[in-house]
């Protein structure tokens, strides 16, 4: 940023202090709950498909098991 606000200093230092509490969580599996446990992935796109600006939408999702762990969407 050319010029940041004493805001946007404080609100660096509010992610950075989450950050730093989080840094021991994770995500936990448990083995033997009948659904198989294995990575997916799936992703979508159009061209030209927002008929105002004509811009390209695309995204992606990647799961493990039945839960989402990574994802975008992008215009």
């Amino acid at each position: 940023m050319e010029r940041p606000t004493d805001l946007h200093v404080a609100a660096v230092k509010r992610i950075l202090r989450y950050l730093k509490g989080t840094l021991s969580f994770g995500v936990m599996y448990k083995c033997g709950t009948g659904e198989e446990l294995k990575m997916q992935g799936w992703t979508d796109s159009d061209y030209a498909g927002d008929f105002d600006d004509r811009k390209s939408t695309s995204g992606y999702v990647f799961t493990m098991g039945s839960s989402a762990v990574c994802w975008s969407s992008k215009k």
